[in-house]
């Protein structure tokens, strides 16, 4: 028997009969009726019950394999409507099938309420810079992250960031790498260095890999094979983005509190976030960068764990943060506390925001790395000014200055680190800032100044 693939083409069936609509229902969504060959659906002759029940099995059998491919729709419950007609129609032929379209109905309703929806999203980002500084010959480095936001329910996520570039560097990170590299942008103690994008390998990694969900409105719950901590900690609104405001990896973040080999490699573990009210959040995270090496494991060096409280003042645009931090890096056994803090201030000219970071810590036992036994009480400390949409609509602009590792038993002189940027937001998608970078006494050590400059290029997309 040949098929009719439109029920208008079957001559013996009326509109507006309500066998019409059903037909037309099943047969032009789901091609399971047959007509004969000369147009006719012969509906004035009782169909066969074994050839009726077997096209709605099949239609059964379609609405149930598109529910499980997650393709709820408002037409899936239209066809049920249609399908419990029939049923009550021809009574006892379809006994074997109720149960079948009441499951398939709980389906629908559960899927309804929750509003499932599998969707993954993919941006990324294309950082480009071109530099040139003391004692260093202009270089250009490139990074590329590619970001896969999956979410199953609508309030979950899972994070995937893969990321390559060319292994560059500038002359910060060649000053730096000439003395053991302490406070570089890959520094053994602490990150106090240039350009964040410093020493991207080519080899493409994976360096995000977590799962976050909601078990209730204010408690979120990440696990994740590669966790950085700053994803979760220290979080600040003009300080955070390094392709789009301070280029400098030192003023992203709290160096003793966000520990830089553990947030560079990510760590196996799990955070949360907790927020009794609009004002208070509580945040918590254990990371392990050697989590995959049994030698190592989940819980022996190199992990890192931290607190953090956060309070937002009621009606002021203020954020203070409180930070403990105990991590045990290269055989040194870190613990150090933290105070995060920022202010963002609406002008008739734009925003203007200041933030500010103090750190201070302990630093015991052999590093291996340096052949040294440390016993170290350092401080850091951060003070910066920014300015958003200053002049010109999506411009940012900014100065910093800090010292990322102030002790008295390391090296003869303390690290400073001074930026200078100004941001051009082109479009939506590409971000200019031309910036220059300071630092003096590299590595603790007193040496010439390093003067840097950069035109730093994020396209994102």
């Amino acid at each position: 028997m040949d098929q009719v693939t439109s029920v208008s083409e079957l001559s013996d069936v009326r509109p507006g009969d309500w066998a019409f609509e059903a037909v037309r229902s099943l047969v032009e969504r789901y091609g399971v009726l047959r007509g004969y060959p000369d147009g006719t659906f012969r509906g004035n002759r009782p169909l066969s019950r074994n050839e009726f029940v077997a096209a709605i099995a099949t239609v059964i059998g379609r609405i149930e394999e598109q529910l499980l491919a997650g393709n709820e729709n408002t037409t899936l419950r239209e066809d049920i409507q249609t399908i419990r007609r029939l049923i009550a129609a021809y009574g006892n032929a379809f006994s074997q099938l109720r149960s079948r379209v009441d499951n398939i109905n709980t389906r629908i309703t559960t899927l309804e309420r929750q509003q499932f929806s599998t969707t993954t999203k993919l941006d990324g980002q294309v950082y480009y810079v071109l530099t040139d500084g003391t004692r260093a010959n202009a270089t250009v480095l490139a990074r590329v992250r590619l970001n896969l936001l999956t979410s199953f329910q609508g309030n979950d996520r899972l994070v995937t960031q893969l990321e390559a570039g060319n292994n560059g560097g500038d002359a910060i990170a060649l000053a730096h790498n000439e003395r053991q590299n302490l406070l570089g942008t890959t520094g053994v103690l602490a990150d106090g260095g240039g350009l964040d994008p410093v020493e991207a390998t080519p080899q493409l990694k994976i360096r995000k890999l977590y799962y976050a969900f909601r078990p209730a409105e204010n408690l979120e719950i990440a696990v994740g094979s590669n966790l950085p901590p700053s994803d979760f900690i220290d979080r600040n609104s003009f300080a955070n983005q390094s392709g789009q405001n301070f280029g400098s990896s030192f003023f992203a973040n709290n160096p003793l509190i966000v520990q830089n080999e553990i947030d560079r490699f990510g760590g196996a573990g799990a955070a949360i976030a907790w927020s009794p009210d609009r004002n208070f959040t509580f945040r918590a995270l254990y990371a392990a960068a050697d989590s995959s090496n049994p030698s190592a494991g989940l819980f022996r060096d190199r992990y890192q764990a931290s607190v953090e409280a956060e309070y937002a003042i009621p009606n002021q645009p203020i954020k203070v943060q409180l930070q403990y931090t105990n991590a045990k890096i290269n055989g040194t056994q870190i613990n150090a506390a933290g105070l995060g803090a920022e202010w963002a201030i609406q002008q008739r000219f734009g925003v203007f925001g200041i933030f500010g970071r103090l750190g201070i810590g302990s630093y015991r036992g052999f590093n291996p790395l340096l052949q040294q036994d440390l016993d170290l009480n350092p401080k850091t400390w951060t003070l910066g000014v920014s300015f958003q949409n200053f002049l010109i609509p999506g411009s940012k602009a900014g100065l910093a200055i800090g010292q990322p590792f102030i002790t008295d038993r390391l090296g003869n002189a303390t690290q400073t680190n001074f930026e200078a940027f100004f941001g051009l937001l082109l479009n939506d998608r590409l971000n200019v800032s031309p910036s220059v970078i300071v630092v003096t006494n590299p590595n603790n050590r007193a040496s010439p100044t390093i003067v840097e400059w950069s035109l730093r290029v994020l396209y994102g997309f």
